[in-house]
């Protein structure tokens, strides 16, 4: 996803103006920022990171990223769900019960067909990449609950943003930094990334219609 995307998306949800970021950041000319947000221009590393201070996020989530391990790729799939919130869902099947048989040749996986579902057969793809599906499987509880209407389109936003000081091994301890409007203190900081131990490996699947 392109930086001047993200950083527009970023501010605009901050509330902020291409002046007041322009002064948090030390910029004396405001226009940068609207060169930056057109993509005419890219700003450094340390630019970046002054802006994502100034906008209270992760750095790392207005970084370009390739996908070349489990956080860059979480990070390209916030941005997809994020321009495109329709397009993603996750979703954790069930084992089917008895033990395990590797003599069964059908490895097909079958839905029930509802309203739920696109009129077009989905397409589901699987990650063995055990860190990966650990933090797949909080996301699958976070898009649950947006779906319920237990956190906001906001809420929801702030905790990828912030990913992964808001993680919190669903639910198992208090995330680094916290990201629901009725916890959100000022003084949240990010100076530890949750061990790396606290993600269990699980099956997690995505389907994009």
């Amino acid at each position: 996803m392109n930086f001047n995307m993200k950083l527009k998306k970023i501010r605009t949800f901050r509330k902020m103006t291409q002046k007041e970021l322009s002064e948090k950041i030390g910029l004396t000319d405001q226009h940068r920022i609207v060169q930056y947000e057109k993509g005419v221009r890219v700003p450094k590393k340390d630019l970046v990171d002054k802006m994502a201070k100034a906008l209270d996020v992760n750095p790392y989530t207005l970084y370009d990223t390739a996908g070349r391990d489990a956080p860059e790729m979480m990070e390209l799939l916030f941005w997809l769900d994020e321009f495109n919130p329709s397009a993603l869902h996750l979703f954790l099947p069930k084992k089917f019960p008895g033990e395990k048989c590797n003599e069964v040749a059908d490895t097909s996986v079958y839905y029930h067909d509802n309203d739920n579902w696109p009129a077009h057969a989905p397409v589901c793809m699987w990650f063995d990449y055990g860190v990966l599906n650990g933090f797949l499987k909080e996301w699958v509880v976070r898009m649950d609950e947006l779906k319920s209407g237990k956190i906001t389109r906001d809420e929801y936003f702030e905790w990828k943003i912030n990913w992964p000081y808001t993680c919190d091994d669903c639910g198992k301890f208090e995330p680094k930094k916290q990201w629901k409007k009725n916890n959100i203190s000022s003084q949240d900081r990010r100076e530890l990334i949750p061990p790396p131990n606290m993600f269990t490996s699980v099956f997690t699947s995505i389907h994009l219609f």
